[in-house]
C-alpha cells in the first residue's frame, strides 16, 4: 500500500484520541486555558453528561479576533517558549480546541478589554467557520454539542450520563483545589449545582477551598505539610490515620499547581502510610509539589496526567518523610467521624422501651406490666395475658440478673476510680481512665470530654513501635547460610542491588555480586527464619527498579515485628487496674502513630461534652 500524506482533520482526530478520552477530559482542557487566561471566575454547564453540552465561560484576557483562527490550529499557543522543558502554565501543546472541534460542533466566543466586541469562530467536525463579530462581555465563551458526532464508535466506549457527569464534577474540583482565588461554578440539567466561592490565597485561603471539596470535617482531621528538600518544596494537608476512606479518590496530587495522577506519588503516599492503616483503606491527602520545570517532565502524556521526575528518588523521599514526621509530631488525634457514628449510634425513639421483670403472682385488681387492659367497676382486669417470663428464685427474670451480675463486676471494677480524678490527668489529651467495661474497653475523661479506648487494639500498637524502634536503632541479626543463594537476575538489577547492599545489611541480608547477571545471597534476617531467598531478591530488585529504594525488606520486617505486636499485646478480657489503665493512656500520649492500630483500625473514640449534652436536649 503506497505511502500518503494524512489529511488535516484525520490528523486532528488521532490526536483528538489521545487527548479527548470523555467529556471530562474536554471540560479539563477548556477549564485550564481559562485559568493560563487569567480568569478569576470560570462557569462550566453541561447536558447529556456532557456529550450533548459543554459551556465553559471564563472573564479571561480573550483571545484577539486575529488570534481566533490560529486558536483552532493544531500547534499554535502563546504557552511555550523556545524551550520546551521550561513549561510555567497548565496548556502548552497548542492541540486542544482543534482535536475539540475534529470531533464535535465546537464554537468559541472571545473578547479581549482593549476590543469593540467579540468575534465568534465555528469548528464542526473540523470543518472551520469565521470568525465572525459576536456580542459579549470581555472573556471566553467555549461551547461543545454533540460531542464525538464524528466518531460515533466512541460514542460507544461512554458511560451513563450520570457516570459522564460525575467524572465532570471530579475534574472541576479536582483543578479548583489549587486555584482558591477562583471562583467555579457547575451547573445543567445532569446535575446538582455546585457553587465553589473564591476563598482567596495563602494557607487559609486553601484550606477553605480543600473544604468546599472535601468537606468541613477535613480541617479537624488534617494536618499541615511544609518541608522543602534540593529544591523541591511540598505543601499541603495530610489526614490523620483515623480519617480514611474506602478507595483513592480522594487523594488530590499537584505539581506546579498542575493536577496528575502519577504512580510514584500514590505510592509513596501509601508507603508513608504504610504503618497506621490497613491496606484496604486510603488516606485523604491533597499534596503540592513545586520544583524547577527543568527537574520534571509533565510532557509525558497528551492528557498531562503523568509526569515523570528527574530525581523519583528524592520526590518519594520527601513525601514519604514529610507525611510521617507530621504524623509523628502531632500528637494523638482521633478522628471525628468516629464521634459522629458514635452519635448516630445513640438514637432518640425507635428502640423497645425497657420492661421491669414481674413478680410470679399477678393480683386482682391491681395492673400487671406488658398487659392489654380494660375498665369495669372501677377495676383493671388482663384481656390477653402475656406469656409468663422466665423468674429465677431470687425473683429477677434471667436477663436481669445477668445484667446486675455484669454491673456488680462494673461496679468492682471502677470502684477505685470513684475518687475525683487528679486535675493533670484530665488535662491530658487521654484524661483519667474511670472504668473498663467488658473487659476490653476503658473509659476514661478529660476536661471536656468522654473517651473509649480499646485496650487490646491501644496496646499492640505500643508494643509494634517498641518492636521496630529495636529493629532499627541496631543492625539486625543475621544467619549465615551454609551454602550461598545464587540468584540470576539481569545485569541492571544486579548494579542496583548492589548500590544498596549496605543499606541491606543492616537489615540482615548480605548481597555481593556474582558475576555479570547474578547476586550470592550470604546472609538473611534471623528473624524471618526460613524464606524464600529467590523470591525476596527478586522482589527488592523489582521495587529498586521503581523506587530506587530498599524499603521492601524493612516492611517484610515490620510486617513480621507488627505479628508479633498483636501476639503480645494486653488480650480482650484482662481485667486492668486504675493504674495500668491510666500507665497504658500515658504510653498512648507518648507513642506516634496510636490512635490506630497496626491494622489500621482506631484504638479510641473521643465524644465532646457538648455532643453529650445535645443528646440529652441541654443544647
Amino acid at each position: 500500500m503506497a505511502i500518503k500524506q494524512l489529511t488535516e482533520t484525520i490528523i486532528n482526530q488521532i490526536a483528538a484520541g489521545e487527548v479527548i478520552e470523555r467529556p471530562a477530559s474536554v471540560v479539563k482542557e477548556l477549564v485550564e486555558n481559562a485559568i493560563d487566561a487569567g480568569a478569576t471566575r470560570i462557569e462550566v454547564v453541561t447536558a447529556g453528561g456532557g456529550k450533548n453540552l459543554i459551556r465553559i465561560t471564563d472573564n479571561g484576557s480573550g483571545i484577539p479576533s486575529d488570534e481566533l483562527t490560529l486558536a483552532v490550529s493544531r500547534h499554535c499557543t502563546s504557552k511555550l517558549t523556545d524551550d520546551v522543558h521550561d513549561i510555567r502554565a497548565l496548556g502548552f501543546r497548542g492541540e486542544a480546541l482543534p482535536s475539540i472541534g475534529s470531533v464535535s460542533r465546537l464554537s468559541v466566543k472571545s473578547r479581549t478589554a482593549q476590543a469593540d466586541s467579540g468575534f465568534e469562530i465555528s469548528v464542526h467536525g473540523g470543518h472551520m467557520d469565521g470568525p465572525r463579530p459576536a456580542a459579549m462581555n470581555n472573556g471566553t465563551i467555549a461551547e461543545v454539542r454533540d460531542l464525538f458526532f464524528a466518531t460515533p464508535a466512541r460514542l460507544k466506549f461512554m458511560k451513563t450520563d450520570r457516570a459522564e457527569a460525575s467524572a465532570i464534577s471530579d475534574i472541576v474540583k479536582r483543578v479548583a483545589i489549587a486555584f482558591p482565588h477562583i471562583r467555579f461554578s457547575l451547573a445543567g440539567s445532569d446535575r446538582t449545582p455546585l457553587e465553589l466561592a473564591a476563598t482567596g490565597v495563602g494557607s487559609a485561603g486553601m484550606l477553605e477551598r480543600i473544604s468546599q471539596v472535601l468537606g468541613r470535617e477535613f480541617p479537624e482531621n488534617a494536618l499541615a505539610i511544609d518541608a522543602e528538600r534540593d529544591g523541591v518544596r511540598l505543601t499541603g494537608f495530610a489526614g490523620i490515620p483515623a480519617f480514611n476512606r474506602a478507595n483513592s479518590l480522594h487523594q488530590f496530587a499537584y505539581v506546579n499547581g498542575r493536577p496528575v495522577r502519577d504512580k510514584q506519588i500514590w505510592g509513596a503516599i501509601r508507603g508513608a502510610y504504610a504503618d497506621v492503616i490497613s491496606r484496604d483503606r486510603h488516606p485523604v491527602v491533597v499534596l503540592f509539589l513545586n520544583l524547577d520545570p527543568a527537574l520534571v517532565d509533565v510532557n509525558v502524556h497528551p492528557a498531562k496526567a503523568d509526569v515523570r521526575f528527574r530525581d523519583p528518588g528524592l520526590v518519594r523521599g520527601l513525601i514519604v518523610g514529610a507525611i510521617r514526621q507530621a504524623l509523628g509530631q502531632s500528637g494523638i488525634r482521633a478522628a471525628t467521624s468516629g464521634a459522629e457514628a458514635m452519635l448516630q449510634s445513640f438514637r432518640l425513639g425507635g428502640a423497645e422501651p425497657l420492661r421491669p421483670a414481674q413478680p410470679a403472682q399477678h393480683w386482682q385488681g391491681a395492673p400487671s406490666v406488658n398487659q392489654n387492659y380494660t375498665t369495669q367497676q372501677s377495676a383493671f382486669r388482663p384481656i390477653t395475658p402475656d406469656p409468663a417470663p422466665s423468674y429465677t428464685s431470687n425473683g429477677f427474670s434471667e436477663p436481669v440478673r445477668s445484667f446486675l451480675a455484669e454491673a456488680e463486676v462494673l461496679a468492682t471494677d471502677t470502684r477505685a476510680s470513684t475518687a475525683e480524678a487528679p486535675h493533670a490527668l484530665l488535662a491530658a489529651p487521654l484524661g483519667a481512665a474511670r472504668a473498663q467495661i467488658h473487659a476490653n474497653y476503658i473509659v476514661s475523661q478529660t476536661e471536656d470530654s468522654l473517651i473509649i479506648v480499646d485496650q487490646h487494639a491501644a496496646h499492640e500498637r505500643l508494643v509494634y513501635e517498641a518492636l521496630k524502634t529495636a529493629l532499627h536503632s541496631r543492625p539486625l541479626p543475621a544467619q549465615m547460610l551454609l551454602i550461598p543463594e545464587i540468584v540470576d537476575l539481569p545485569e541492571e538489577d544486579v548494579e542496583r542491588l548492589v548500590a544498596h547492599a549496605e543499606t541491606l545489611s543492616r537489615f540482615g541480608l548480605g548481597v555481593e555480586a556474582f558475576g555479570p547477571g547474578a547476586v550470592a545471597v550470604r546472609e538473611t534476617p534471623s528473624m524471618l527464619g526460613e524464606i524464600d531467598v529467590q523470591q525476596l531478591i527478586r522482589d527488592l530488585a523489582d521495587e529498586i527498579a521503581e523506587h530506587d529504594t530498599s524499603d521492601g525488606l524493612k516492611a517484610i520486617l515490620d510486617h513480621v515485628a507488627a505479628t508479633m505486636a498483636c501476639h503480645g499485646s494486653v488480650r480482650s478480657g484482662r481485667r486492668l487496674k486504675p493504674d495500668e489503665m491510666n500507665a497504658l493512656l500515658r504510653q498512648m500520649e507518648d507513642t506516634p502513630g496510636s490512635g490506630t492500630c497496626n491494622h489500621g483500625r482506631p484504638t479510641y473514640i473521643e465524644l465532646k461534652l457538648t455532643d453529650i449534652e445535645r443528646l440529652f436536649g441541654r443544647r
